[in-house]
């Protein structure tokens, strides 16, 4: 039984499968993807381009009786189409049924069944909208195999369909490779490298605040403000109702002619009401289109160089640039990229349109099962980390679900509060060191017994992964039974290449990444631990420590950043004053130095 690649887009979605050596795509009868639209007449429901060509006004979500971009919608509890309340779950069940329905007609496959699919999903698409994507498939007929990310499949399918994978493997060893997804509805980026015969996620990035269709509104809108000032009729004259329909399709039209032409023209017939001549007609230049839409570019293309600092690496680092996506066919689009990478580094798919399908296909056909790429680990007092889940780890398949739970201690229960983060470093791979820098993925936080001396509150951490993708993580403490619960679904994933090596090897250090890069960003929120695996005093912090135990400074059981930290919260034998108070000048004495850090302790033996 083939299981099938689906990519169920914002704007466009396909289906592809391979057969043999060679994918298949099941595109429409204009030999395109089929637009991802429905519209509702009555008992009669339309999709894919009959619909699109119903739109009785340009925009994104629901339009009369007719839905455009539903993805988008996925998360409301409802919306109203054409008069009546509908679910998002049920308009997605009818467009995904409908591209089903499709592929199956076809004879270039026989006894296709489309039970079973690899679909792909941007990288920002949080846990609760794939559980409903989820839902909307079943509810279509088709089981979700696994969840992949719409760049990691572009580039896997970009990787997988070259002559010889071998050689193409070892052409890209230890490099790092960009994908630029930008279609009609998201960007999505990936970052990634081949290492031991994997396909891995070293970072990921998405914004749906630059989608294709936010362009094609963009360009309407100009056209209609400079027709409007030319006619010197700014606002006073309404538009048929289909008007602006015909319009997105013209400026659609002309975004794609502009590709290789330097001017095209913008003809509406019958836009105005009330004018002795009604038509909208402007000629557009390519630089009229660039500069209409070049804040958007700039600004998706700023979301490349966010990436490679967040991740401590520059345009120099990576090898390639695949640019998929119907944006990236923009000449001004492409102009940024090389001036970034270079035109010899970046490389613009010309199956921009069906590459993620693709890639999601050859996924399900060799059942190449996604693994975690980075650790997830529990930051532990005086900063060292404890691993959660480990780089490696196959994700779970439909209905199954990876969890374990732990049993840990509060060091520092004076503030009533137990604290949780969960962080990920950004080497990927299990073997990582305790300086490398890391990523918070959550903070966590519950109640605990501020009376409570350090290791006496007992705390529990449980951590899933679900058939989502998606790690939950629950923190309890045992005595106050407070509890905090938190969501994770930017995680990195890796695939393994059919004809590559066994897994991680023990020696899978990254060349080239900042090692010495800082432990923290500016701006990040930095939260200090109390939380510890085990029982080890000299991780309680020293006011704390010197609180609930007698001390003797001559025996030396305690460490100077214990003593230290007394010494700081210890208010100054002679004037009372906080030692961090500048009203404070005790401090120049040498004797009130001797006092502060030397001192027997209250209840300390002399």
């Amino acid at each position: 039984m083939a299981i099938v690649g689906f990519d169920f887009g914002t704007t466009n979605s396909l289906i592809s499968v391979v057969q043999g050596d060679r994918v298949i795509s099941f595109n429409d009868e204009q030999g395109l993807p089929i637009p991802s639209v429905v519209s509702y007449e009555g008992s009669k429901t339309v999709v894919g381009r009959p619909a699109r060509e119903r739109m009785s006004k340009a925009g994104l979500g629901v339009q009369g009786s007719l839905v455009r971009s539903p993805k988008t919608l996925l998360g409301k509890e409802s919306v109203y189409v054409g008069g009546q309340e509908r679910s998002p779950v049920d308009i997605v069940r009818d467009v995904v049924g409908f591209v089903r329905s499709e592929a199956m007609k076809t004879r270039t496959v026989k006894n296709l069944k489309v039970d079973q699919a690899v679909v792909t999903i941007p990288v920002n698409m949080d846990g609760r909208r794939r559980s409903l994507l989820r839902d909307a498939f079943r509810s279509a007929g088709i089981s979700i195999a696994q969840f992949v990310h719409e760049p990691l499949a572009a580039l896997y399918g970009y990787l997988r369909s070259q002559e010889d994978l071998k050689a193409t493997i070892r052409k890209f060893d230890r490099k790092l490779v960009l994908v630029f997804d930008w279609g009609g509805g998201t960007l999505d980026l990936t970052l990634c490298r081949v290492v031991d015969g994997m396909l891995v996620q070293v970072g990921n990035d998405g914004t749906d605040d630059v989608g294709g269709d936010l362009f094609d509104e963009e360009i309407r809108n100009e056209v209609e403000k400079r027709v409007r000032e030319k006619l010197k009729k700014d606002g006073d004259v309404e538009v048929h109702e289909d008007a602006r329909t015909r319009l997105m399709h013209e400026c659609e039209k002309a975004k794609i002619d502009l590709s290789g032409r330097s001017n095209a023209n913008i003809f509406v017939q019958t836009f105005f009401h009330e004018l002795d001549d009604p038509a909208l007609d402007l000629t557009l230049s390519r630089d009229d289109l660039e500069g209409i839409v070049s804040k958007l570019v700039s600004k998706g293309i700023s979301r490349i160089q966010h990436l490679l600092a967040r991740e401590g690496y520059s345009t120099t680092s990576v090898s390639l640039c695949l640019a998929t996506g119907g944006i990236v066919n923009m000449p001004l689009v492409k102009a940024r990229l090389h001036e970034l990478f270079g035109p010899q580094r970046v490389h613009v798919s010309a199956r921009s349109s069906s590459l993620i399908s693709e890639g999601a296909a050859w996924v399900a056909h060799d059942k190449a099962r996604l693994h975690l790429a980075k650790n997830v680990e529990l930051t532990l007092a005086r900063n060292s980390y404890m691993p959660l889940l480990t780089a490696g780890l196959e994700m779970p398949r439909e209905g199954e679900i990876r969890k374990d739970s732990f049993t840990v201690y509060c060091v520092d229960p004076t503030d009533g509060h137990g604290k949780f983060q969960l962080v990920s470093p950004h080497r990927a791979g299990p073997k990582v060191m305790s300086d490398d820098k890391r990523r918070t993925l959550t903070n966590l936080v519950v109640n605990v017994d501020k009376k409570a001396a350090p290791f006496q509150e007992r705390l529990q951490l449980d951590v899933a992964i679900d058939d989502n993708l998606v790690l939950v993580a629950k923190a309890r403490s045992l005595n106050m039974r407070g509890l905090d619960e938190s969501e994770v679904y930017d995680l990195e994933f890796a695939l393994h290449f059919p004809s590559g090596g066994g897994g991680w090897k023990v020696n899978s250090e990254m060349p080239g990444s900042n090692e010495d890069a800082a432990k923290r960003e500016p701006g990040d929120l930095v939260m200090r631990s109390n939380i510890a695996s085990h029982e080890n005093r000299l991780l309680v912090p020293g006011e704390v420590l010197f609180k609930f135990e007698q001390y003797d400074r001559r025996l030396n059981r305690a460490s100077q950043l214990q003593e230290d930290e007394y010494a700081y919260y210890k208010p100054c034998s002679y004037c009372g004053r906080a030692s961090n108070d500048p009203l404070c000048r005790c401090s120049t004495s040498p004797t009130s130095r001797a006092s502060k850090l030397g001192a027997p302790l209250p209840g300390s033996p002399v």
